[in-house]
């Protein structure tokens, strides 16, 4: 049994709330500043949610992953402690495991 059980449809449904959550939360949080390229990648992505399909999925998926270990990595990098910490881990580890979820598309190599 394949443990990649996140498909294109799958992952289209997700994305809108995390970016909303990713670009909000922040400020509901009190954390630094956010950015909505979030938001413009999901828009912009080429499956069935997406508003302007112009971005490739597997590219999308490529810089999903690369969000995630920037999260990850965050809290070392910049210093961040107590819940600004805990708000970059979460999120990286759940952005990672997502993509480590995902089925990828059938004929396309990443």
């Amino acid at each position: 049994m394949s443990l990649s059980f996140v498909t294109r449809n799958i992952h289209a449904y997700l994305d809108y709330p995390v970016a909303f959550a990713l670009m909000g939360l922040p400020f509901l949080l009190g954390l630094g500043q956010s950015n909505p390229m979030a938001l413009w990648l999901t828009v912009l992505t080429d499956h069935h949610l997406g508003i302007w399909r112009v971005l490739p999925y597997n590219f999308h998926l490529a810089v999903d992953l690369l969000v995630g270990v920037v999260f990850l990595a965050a809290p070392s990098l910049f210093g961040f402690s107590g819940l600004d910490a805990i708000f970059y881990w979460l999120n990286g580890a759940a952005v990672v495991a997502v993509i480590s979820l995902s089925a990828p598309e059938q004929g396309v190599t990443v």
